[in-house]
């Protein structure tokens, strides 16, 4: 008697494997989250560097033109009036007092400070040196911080000086803010970081990226 073989027709055919698919589907999954996650990350920075440079690029213009906030209209900078002069004349604590009320209304401070504002506030909305910008943020920050003098209780008159804390205050803030902002090439986004990046003389020398 002749024995036929039945070829079995599912023989070649396979159900797609659950595990298999989660374990490649996982990776995927990860690497989409993690692109979100810097995303995310990416414009939460570029946010910051905009906010923070239109504090500076405002201080400039009410300086500058007397827009009512901090520089009273018909006083700004234009009229004749010094940016300088009222705050660091007023500077009444600390061990800098004398050097700051030298310092108040000077020609080479006030085109200084406001340069520096201008500069500080115009790199951070544009993204670009901002490892520059970072260093003269800090020194402004450092000095406004020292004029200010956090440390002291009392005003070198006696009266209270109101501080609220004997270290931290917004200047100290805002400049670990700009190293950050610089560190994390915050310009990236938002910004022309990665044009100016690009620029030849910029990509080499590292520290006006």
């Amino acid at each position: 008697m002749a024995v036929h073989q039945h070829t079995n027709p599912k023989a070649g055919f396979h159900l797609p494997s659950l595990r298999r698919n989660r374990t490649t589907s996982a990776p995927e999954s990860a690497a989409s989250a993690h692109t979100d996650t810097h995303t995310v990350r990416a414009y939460v920075f570029a946010s910051t560097r905009v906010l923070m440079g239109f504090v500076f690029l405002w201080a400039f213009l009410d300086k500058t033109f007397g827009l009512g906030y901090a520089t009273p209209s018909g006083k700004g900078w234009i009229d004749g009036g010094s940016p300088t002069k009222g705050f660091l004349g007023s500077v009444a604590v600390g061990p800098m007092e004398s050097t700051f009320h030298s310092w108040a209304g000077a020609a080479w401070a006030d085109w200084l400070f406001m340069l520096g504002l201008l500069g500080i506030g115009l790199a951070l909305i544009a993204g670009v040196a901002l490892r520059l910008t970072a260093l003269a943020g800090t020194v402004m920050m450092a000095l406004m911080w020292m004029a200010e003098w956090p440390p002291a209780q009392h005003l070198s008159n006696g009266a209270p000086s109101m501080s609220t804390n004997p270290f931290a205050d917004y200047h100290l803030v805002y400049a670990v803010v700009l190293i950050a902002l610089a560190a994390v090439s915050a310009g990236d986004a938002l910004g022309l970081g990665r044009l100016w990046a690009r620029l030849p003389y910029v990509r080499d020398h590292a520290w006006l990226r």
